[in-house]
């Protein structure tokens, strides 16, 4: 009754049940055996078997210059460290809504007196949701959180970093040794390898700032290894479990108490702006980017200087 489902065979005929104990020792009644359900279970374990929850492991097709990109990123955040001008690593955190929402975990509360929440997770339009938007500086083991209120676009993302530069960049870096930021992110989404927006918005922040920007990209499914992902957003998600996100100042008020043991600082801010969706870049708008592709897969790793 188990064999076929471990297998994974796609026509076994074992619709019937979700192969629990309960059901498995039913089915056994059916066939003339009395056994409990405890006995089914024991008979399991005996038999190798266990209760066992998904695992996210499996990444899809893995490009065949994984590896030698990640050797790439390894190499140029160490040479921009030793050079002194920050390694950024930057991503959004999942969106979250806006009201008495459950959050997963457990905390410590009064015998039977938990926190009361909403039963459905239906997002309320008038409350909105806060989209973090994530600048870690890698050497400094210090991040910054701009929460906006709008939509997750390519225009929003560098507006975040060019946030990040004016509260904590150019205190913690002289602008006059600043030649060089470098910035590591994913291949998808506001901060994409194919997002044009994206380029241009750093072109431009580029020119202002006056210096070079380069960025290094994960290949395409590996985002979890991107160090923002394990050095801040696991701890600002442990710092709010269990409390309703009810306002965009309780959010940007706990990401801000984000202290884990690791020594890691964190500093949000609530941005109102509108980014709105759908803003397209030209062929002639592309064409006036002072953008450089890498030796080594220049889809992936190019530099933009400034256009003055």
């Amino acid at each position: 009754m188990v064999e076929p489902a471990t297998r994974g065979d796609p026509q076994s005929p074992l619709k019937w049940t979700c192969k629990s104990t309960r059901e498995l020792s039913k089915e056994l009644k059916k066939r003339g055996y009395a056994v409990s359900r405890t006995t089914v279970g024991n008979l399991l374990k005996e038999a190798g078997y266990s209760l066992q929850a998904n695992r996210k492991t499996l990444e899809g097709a893995q490009h065949p210059d994984r590896n030698a990109q990640f050797e790439h990123i390894n190499r140029r955040v160490k040479a921009q460290r030793r050079a002194g001008p920050p390694a950024l690593s930057v991503d959004t955190k999942k969106k979250e809504n806006i009201g008495n929402y459950k959050n997963p975990g457990r905390t410590w509360r009064w015998k039977g007196q938990p926190v009361k929440v909403k039963t459905h997770d239906f997002p309320d339009q008038k409350k909105g949701k806060a989209v973090p938007y994530g600048v870690y500086d890698i050497g400094k083991n210090e991040a910054w959180v701009n929460v906006g209120i709008s939509h997750d676009t390519a225009q929003f993302a560098v507006a975040s970093i060019r946030e990040w530069w004016h509260r904590l960049g150019r205190q913690r870096y002289p602008q006059r040794h600043v030649r060089r930021l470098l910035i590591t992110a994913d291949s998808g989404g506001s901060n994409g390898t194919r997002n044009r927006l994206w380029k241009d918005e750093l072109q431009k922040l580029a020119d202002d700032l006056g210096v070079a920007i380069e960025v290094c990209h994960f290949p395409p499914g590996t985002s979890k290894w991107n160090k923002i992902e394990h050095r801040v957003f696991c701890h600002i998600t442990r710092t709010w479990r269990t409390q309703p996100l009810e306002s965009y100042e309780i959010v940007v008020e706990l990401i801000g108490t984000t202290r884990p043991d690791t020594g890691l600082a964190v500093h949000a801010t609530l941005d109102e702006r509108d980014y709105p969706k759908g803003r397209q870049v030209t062929d002639e708008e592309y064409a006036r980017l002072n953008i450089k592709p890498g030796k080594f897969h220049g889809d992936w790793n190019y530099v933009l200087t400034p256009r003055t």
